[in-house]
């Protein structure tokens, strides 16, 4: 099968070509890397600031348009941010793909029409990004997603792409229930990909930390750390340092690439993720696989749609400082469940996430 995906969040779709490559199929990914982050691709599609970048920007795309033809399987990341251009136009690149392609499919995996609909209008969840059972969560960002997602062309764009797309497929519990209501048979909900070649030996789970600080690891996005909870997550953990400064130390990473926040995260063994979250994307599942303890979402609903029914290894903590500083609390009290917790999380993502398993999963939903 000659598969191309569009875009880039969280290096989904890099893994998930590394392993549809191993499957033996022909895969091409086009993205900007996810900004910052800098995720490898097959081609790079990047974006620079001002006029002039704009134009070039544009000219490369229609010089790249022949090349995105004759695909069995075309994937986009978001209905919009697939590609580095205003809705007005990114709805025209879609209608082309459409064109020249089989079969065109939406991926969920992020800030959309649909999800934020369901978080600001439905408000199905017990709690998001954008409130808690006790209180709004009020920040630029979730202002900006509101207004372009709810009240711009972004909108009108991501109507028509979910009504005319062949399939959309689901990568968190959290964006499957906002799309599931509206679009219930081209819906599929499929766990994000986990490359298991990188994961430490189960033995590695296994070693004794009674005689060491627990190296408790949080990553910081400057000027992003309410997004996810983490300005909430790092006053917790700040406290729970100075409060047991034999028994923890912390870890921050502050807006590093990829690579680099790969090598910090290897020398710690708790990843501090999101609050806000029901289930665990792809940043914990990466240190789940590598043997650390995640504190993230961990809901029942977040295990009952993998049919999970026994592993229990991610710290769920509710969106509330209190919460999350008991939980950490826990860890340190009681060390003796370190081991366990790193042997389930291994296993957790062995079970769902890895990467070949999640392949013929999407090879299947888009066979269907």
């Amino acid at each position: 099968m000659k598969i191309l995906l569009l875009g880039e969040y969280s290096n989904v779709h890099w893994t998930l070509a590394c392993a549809l490559r191993k499957l033996g199929h022909e895969v091409c990914v086009v993205s900007n890397g996810d900004e910052w982050k800098g995720y490898p691709s097959d081609i790079a599609l990047t974006r620079k600031s001002g006029r002039l970048g704009s134009i070039a920007y544009l000219y490369k795309v229609l010089r790249l348009l022949p090349k995105l033809r004759g695909y069995d399987v075309v994937q986009l990341i978001n209905p919009v941010h697939f590609i580095d251009l205003k809705a007005e136009r990114g709805i025209r690149i879609y209608d082309y793909l459409r064109r020249h392609n089989k079969r065109v499919y939406l991926g969920a995996f992020g800030y959309d029409h649909y999800y934020v609909y369901d978080s600001v209008v439905r408000r199905t969840l017990r709690y998001c990004d954008y409130y808690t059972p006790t209180r709004e969560v009020h920040h630029e960002w979730n202002t900006a997603n509101e207004r372009d997602w709810l009240h711009t062309f972004k909108k009108e764009a991501n109507i028509h792409i979910a009504n005319t797309c062949d399939g959309i497929i689901s990568g968190l519990y959290e964006y499957d229930v906002a799309y599931r209501p509206y679009f219930p048979e081209k819906t599929t909900f499929i766990p994000l990909p986990i490359e298991m070649n990188e994961t430490v030996n189960d033995n590695q789970a296994e070693t004794d930390e009674a005689n060491r600080k627990l190296r408790f690891f949080i990553g910081i996005q400057r000027h992003r750390t309410t997004l996810k909870g983490t300005d909430i997550m790092l006053r917790a953990l700040e406290r729970l340092v100075a409060n047991y400064p034999d028994q923890a130390e912390m870890i921050k990473a502050e807006s590093v690439p990829f690579a680099q926040y790969k090598e910090m995260l290897r020398s710690s063994d708790i990843l501090l993720d999101q609050i806000y979250s029901y289930t665990p994307a792809m940043n914990a599942l990466l240190a789940m696989s590598q043997g650390l303890i995640v504190v993230s979402g961990g809901e029942e609903e977040s295990y009952a749609i993998l049919n999970e029914k026994e592993l229990r290894p991610i710290i769920n903590v509710q969106p509330d400082e209190a919460d999350i500083y008991h939980q950490l609390e826990q860890l340190v009290l009681y060390p003796e469940r370190i081991a366990q917790l790193k042997h389930d999380s291994i296993e957790y993502v062995r079970r769902h996430h890895d990467s070949i398993k999640v392949a013929k999963q999407y090879l299947e939903a888009w066979g269907k």
